[in-house]
């Protein structure tokens, strides 16, 4: 590939469809011989592994690290009235969580689901911030600014309240 972005995208694209598995990218990334981007193709491959299904969502562990934010969980469940809900990452220890959405949460009934879920997270006492992809990459710095105010104002709740109620 010509850039790392083109060689992320490569790498969660057979894990979208279901052709290898994220542990196996893993496996995989140990064999690596080349000298270019070996680096990142572990890590890519570790957070693939953890659960990161899109650019949005490797993105976004990326701005994180360099926020030094603790790593969050990814594809976190949720079990809510009438169902489960996945959390594209989570601080399960505070409440928090952040949801990346891409086109597809735009479009059809999509919003309404989205809305549905979110507002069952909320009613279990559950922060929830929502990042478009776009604002991701044209704002990332802003929303990145709130998701470390959010976690940093719920850390120090959780000192004062250690035991989250589910």
């Amino acid at each position: 590939m010509k850039t790392d972005r083109q060689a992320a995208l490569v790498m969660v694209m057979p894990v979208q469809q279901g052709l290898c598995t994220g542990h196996q990218l893993v496996r995989a990334s140990r064999a690596t011989q080349g000298r270019n981007r070996r680096r990142l193709i572990k890590q890519l491959a570790r957070d693939i592994a953890d659960g990161a299904q899109s650019l949005g969502e490797l993105d976004f562990a990326e701005m994180c690290r360099a926020r030094g934010l603790p790593e969050p969980s990814r594809q976190s469940v949720r079990r809510i009235h009438g169902g489960r809900a996945f959390l594209d990452a989570a601080w399960d220890d505070i409440g928090l969580a952040v949801e990346i959405d891409g086109s597809g949460h735009r479009a059809g009934l999509a919003v309404t689901a989205d809305n549905l879920r979110q507002n069952e997270i909320a009613l279990m006492d559950e922060t929830i911030l929502r990042i478009d992809l776009i604002g991701l990459r044209v704002d990332g710095a802003r929303f990145m600014d709130q998701v470390c105010r959010a976690h940093a104002r719920l850390t120090a709740r959780s000192r004062y309240f250690p035991t989250r109620i589910r």
